[in-house]
């Protein structure tokens, strides 16, 4: 199988670059970092505009009816630029667990809404930013409010505590587990975004550092370990197009759970890269860097830990062959 986006897909992915550069790139996560909403709140409406925010929104009900495929080239790039926001609850997640109304509203961007899932995701994100906030279990959607901001290991998020403010309503079990796999695969893209920026940046500060008088870049054993970087980023990219394409199918669960699996570690070991190649700058909060290395720990256990996907993979893959063996 070959996995090659469409050209409609390169130029949302361009379109979505152009939209943040133009606010600034990175400097919008800084000023979320500084606890300055403003940036973020322009680019939300911006990226509303563009249509983003409808993606996982049929055409009927006012959104773009775009595929998974369309999903992870968006939020890749979200990744790419540390864009903060809830995102993945207010697109990816509560669009097929509201009502037409509400969901309307998500698709244009007039509401911002963000989610718990006890068990699974026990705080939500941003609450702050949001006029809307839901508490999401296996099998209903409750209206909530928020408690205190508290903060996150990524300065640019904020993370609250939810009390049901509201009746609950019954949901599909199955339209529920459809949008939490989405929303799931959606930061696992981010991951991968994130981790392709700070390869980016990496390979870029290994050209101009230099340590007893030669550029580090020129060091063979700098260049294996970000050629280390650049085989597990390409290596999680086809299963997370493979997990887009099987979304919402029998082998969805599983394929999720390893894109995930597979996007997280490939970030973090660009993480850790891109730190030992910046060398103590890395580690201050004054340089950008700091906004990606933050992110991928932050996205990283959200969303389903390491250990959470791994157990639903073995369990995906053991489950037929407990079948198939004789009781003893």
């Amino acid at each position: 199988m070959k996995f090659v986006i469409s050209e409609e897909q390169q130029a949302l992915a361009e379109a979505i670059d152009q939209v943040i550069e133009s606010l600034g790139g990175s400097a919008v996560a800084r000023a979320a970092a500084e606890s300055d909403a403003t940036p973020a709140g322009e680019l939300w409406e911006q990226l509303a505009e563009l249509g983003l925010l409808g993606l996982c929104i049929d055409e009927a009900d006012g959104g773009m009816g775009g595929t998974p495929v369309d999903l992870i080239v968006a939020f890749e790039r979200l990744g790419y630029h540390a864009a903060p926001g809830p995102y993945l609850e207010s697109a990816a997640l509560l669009p097929d667990l509201v009502d037409a109304e509400l969901r309307a509203a998500l698709a244009d961007g007039s509401v911002i809404a963000t989610a718990a899932i006890p068990g699974f995701m026990p705080y939500a994100l941003d609450a702050q930013l949001c006029s809307q906030q839901f508490i999401v279990t296996a099998d209903s959607i409750t209206p909530a409010e928020a408690g205190e901001g508290q903060e996150s290991i990524d300065a640019a998020r904020t993370l609250h505590e939810l009390a049901p403010a509201g009746p609950a309503t019954a949901l599909d079990e199955q339209a529920v587990a459809l949008a939490i796999d989405r929303a799931t695969l959606g930061s696992a893209a981010m991951l991968l975004g994130a981790g392709e920026r700070l390869l980016e940046e990496a390979v870029a500060y290994a050209k101009l550092r230099q340590q007893f008088g030669r550029v580090i870049g020129e060091y063979q054993g700098l260049k294996h370990q970000l050629a280390n970087v650049r085989v597990a980023l390409t290596f999680a990219r086809p299963l997370l197009k493979g997990a887009a394409l099987d979304l919402g199918t029998p082998a969805g669960e599983r394929s999720v759970s390893a894109a995930k699996v597979a996007a997280a570690d490939a970030a973090v070991l660009a993480a850790r890269t891109a730190l030992q190649v910046h060398g103590a700058i890395g580690y201050t909060q004054e340089h950008d860097l700091s906004l990606w290395l933050t992110r991928v720990h932050a996205l990283a256990t959200s969303w389903g830990t390491g250990r959470y996907h791994r157990s639903r993979i073995a369990a995906s893959i053991l489950a037929p062959a407990a079948i198939l063996t004789p009781a003893s």
